[in-house]
């Protein structure tokens, strides 16, 4: 008895051994896994960020085999001058019509694909900071043009906002609907766009923009006949992947006059989509010319009380008053909901104007000789600042064809993305 005892107090003492050995290694891992957090906590927010980047490569060795920095603003500058000249050489092969009313459909898929990470955080998040970019880009570029909203998931397309003329609303309701889910149907947002584009006058020019995630596409009938109705309705659809080249998409490209590009990243997603802001070439048999109606209304005082015909609701000052109905509308350009009468100001026709007469590309300039570089000027003409870098050695910039003034890289971007007139020859006119 004594000796079964004394075994079962054996058994209990090697049981709780073995207990407190589980604890102390639990322990010692959940010690090891503090210090890893300790360590972490000690980094700060960026190290931790860009721990696992390859930062050696944003270094590049000079003329003296030092190591510096890459100078990102020449990269930027010649990959900006690139586009610039295949845009002018296209434009000077032929006298290109474009279009100056624009009526697009951006479409967003909010499928389950754009929930991936390959995009940081993720490809929505991602698509949805690119649009906002390109929304506001759009209107710049093309103040009398309109933009809508679709989104695709759950295998159906819902029309997110309606096609107008004001950045802020369409922004506001896309940052308010980002939610993914299901698979994406390109059949659905095309019969769903088409039901609405094919109701645009015909001087407007209907235009798709679909950012696609998805490496597939659920459709309920025949996609064949859908993209036929699109061609034959004259609307143009262009697509952005977001993860690799799909036949169906190109094919819908290649049918209606569009664009098909694969981003291979976010920053080159940006760039493809900004690249659909400044208008296209009209396609030669829908370019028809027309003669449009537009109103140019004149803003209310800031006392008078009436009825906004946008919104139905009582407006104390401000907006603007139809010359037509005299009906009342907040915010120019959009159509009076009364007579239908296009209303816009002159600064936006104005503006609508110079992409049909660009300003033509600078030279380069990357090395001027002594006995000129005395008598020449040695600061930009638009920004006054010195083109002077090291001693008498001049740094990289460009001058103008027409009236030889020289601009550095920072101006020549400015002129030809935003100013789109010439300093220099502007100058010239008004002393002439």
């Amino acid at each position: 008895m004594s000796s079964s005892v004394a075994l079962q107090r054996r058994f209990d003492l090697a049981a709780m051994g073995d207990e407190a050995t589980r604890i102390r290694k639990r322990g010692g891992d959940e010690e090891d896994d503090e210090e890893e957090e300790d360590d972490e906590r000690g980094m700060e927010a960026w190290e931790r960020a860009y721990a696992d980047e390859r930062s050696w490569e944003n270094l590049q060795e000079d003329e003296s085999g030092l190591l510096r920095p890459i100078d990102t603003k020449t990269l930027v500058h010649a990959q900006y001058r690139r586009r610039l000249l295949q845009k002018s050489a296209a434009s000077a092969a032929s006298r290109i019509q474009k279009g100056l009313i624009r009526y697009l459909y951006l479409v967003i898929d909010l499928s389950r694909a754009a929930s991936e990470t390959d995009y940081r955080p993720s490809r929505m998040v991602a698509v949805a900071k690119c649009a906002e970019v390109f929304i506001r880009e759009f209107f710049d570029q093309n103040p009398l043009s309109h933009v809508g909203l679709v989104t695709i998931k759950d295998g159906i397309s819902h029309r997110l906002t309606e096609i107008g003329g004001s950045p802020e609303s369409q922004i506001k309701a896309l940052m308010g609907k980002l939610e993914c889910s299901g698979d994406a149907s390109l059949q659905n947002a095309l019969e769903l766009i088409h039901g609405y584009l094919s109701q645009i006058p015909s001087y407007g020019h209907r235009e798709v923009l679909i950012l696609y995630s998805a490496l597939n596409t659920c459709d309920p009938g025949d996609i064949m006949e859908t993209i036929k109705k699109c061609k034959k309705a004259k609307i143009r659809c262009s697509v952005i992947g977001l993860s690799a080249e799909i036949f169906i998409c190109k094919h819908v490209c290649e049918e209606t006059g569009g664009s098909y590009t694969v981003a291979l990243d976010e920053s080159h997603f940006k760039e493809l989509l900004l690249e659909h802001a400044p208008p296209p070439p009209a396609i030669a048999e829908y370019a028809a010319a027309n003669l449009i109606k537009m109103g140019f209304p004149q803003r209310g005082a800031e006392g008078v009380i009436a009825i906004c015909s946008c919104h139905k609701d009582v407006k104390i000052g401000g907006g603007y008053t139809c010359p037509r109905c005299k009906a009342r509308v907040c915010e120019l350009p959009t159509e009076c909901r009364i007579c239908g009468l296009t209303l816009v100001s002159s600064p936006h026709l104005a503006r609508s104007y110079h992409h049909l007469f660009p300003v033509t590309p600078f030279n380069e300039v990357s090395s001027v000789p002594f006995k000129l570089s005395q008598k020449l000027a040695q600061t930009c003409f638009g920004c006054q600042q010195s083109l002077v870098s090291i001693g008498t050695k001049f740094a990289p910039h460009v001058s103008c064809l027409k009236c030889n003034q020289r601009f550095c890289l920072d101006c020549d971007i400015y002129i030809h993305e935003s100013l789109h007139n010439c300093p220099g020859c502007e100058s010239q006119r008004a002393t002439a």
